[in-house]
């Protein structure tokens, strides 16, 4: 059972109150002509954001700086996981015009680089995989010049699905564990510790970039987050083992409704997360309070080149 130590009881005994969040969790507000600019092609494409679905921290910088990561496949999930703001449900509809839109949005954005992530989609017989698909294909066709980084579902573990959107290559494949194996039934009721390790080890025997990401601040202990990284450099033949990146943030309770934070974790451990993931032979460990999966991605993409 995990701790309700981040909250005390009021004088009444009816409500949770939250503890004052550390000073360094202040975050950018949202606002300035690039912010306007971004959501004006967002609403525009009739697209949905991960940034405004999930209440990323770092929505305000990086949408000033004319980045944000496009969510596809809709924006109500199939599966219902104890940390994440995203509306779960059974989707209304599949959009097949959603990756051409994608695509011109992506061109008008005129960035280097482009992350896309998705809900699950569980009730269709591919996990959506073939809108994956598409929506690279549309990037690559409107904005040739962009690299593509993929935040993807683990489509029930149907590894077909999975290698339709391998085919398209997409410079980075991202897939989040979110956190340690002890945590999953609670964290993600729905998903399985060891497949997304398999995916992330499949993706890197073909030969890709890959990229996952944990939230720690939600049970786990410190000895677990190393278990994990073990876990991440293990299986397969590469020098690197099946992840060249890893992302590493402070877990935010979205509403008194989702799991509670147990620890706010320090700069200084996010440090330590740091030199110990690189040191294990990670290419690259972005580990700090307000790390989000594609916060710098741009940047970590800059770093691993030669």
């Amino acid at each position: 059972m995990i701790s309700l130590t981040p909250f005390i009881i009021d004088n009444a005994g009816q409500d949770y109150i939250r503890r004052k969040k550390p000073d360094w969790l202040r975050a950018k507000l949202p606002g300035g002509p690039g912010f306007s600019k971004l959501r004006s092609i967002v609403d525009e494409n009739k697209l949905h954001t991960v940034c405004e679905s999930a209440r990323c921290p770092n929505m305000g910088e990086c949408w000033e700086r004319g980045t944000a990561t496009l969510m596809i496949l809709g924006d109500v999930c199939t599966r219902s996981c104890g940390f994440c703001h995203i509306k779960t449900g059974k989707p209304p509809f599949l959009d097949k015009d959603e990756p051409r839109r994608v695509g011109e949005a992506v061109a008008l954005m005129n960035l280097k680089h482009i992350v896309i992530t998705s809900v699950n989609r569980d009730e269709l017989p591919d996990g959506g995989a073939e809108i994956w698909a598409e929506t690279i294909r549309q990037i690559r066709k409107q904005s040739p010049r962009t690299s593509v980084e993929v935040l993807i579902p683990d489509f029930c573990g149907d590894w077909d699905a999975l290698q339709v959107v391998l085919d398209e290559r997409p410079e980075i494949l991202n897939h989040n564990m979110e956190t340690v194996k002890r945590l999953y039934k609670v964290v993600r009721p729905q998903a399985k510790y060891e497949r997304s390790i398999e995916l992330l080890a499949a993706a890197k025997e073909q030969g890709f970039v890959v990229k996952t990401g944990i939230m720690v601040g939600i049970g786990e202990t410190d000895d677990e987050v190393e278990e994990l990284m073990h876990d991440l450099v293990a299986g397969t033949m590469s020098v690197h083992g099946s992840c060249d990146i890893l992302t590493i943030g402070q877990y935010l309770q979205p509403t008194r409704d989702h799991l509670p934070i147990t620890r706010w974790v320090t700069p200084t451990q996010f440090l330590e997360y740091k030199r110990l993931g690189e040191m294990m032979g990670i290419r690259h460990v972005e580990s700090g309070p307000l790390v989000r999966s594609s916060y710098h991605a741009e940047e970590q993409v800059l770093q691993l080149k030669p």
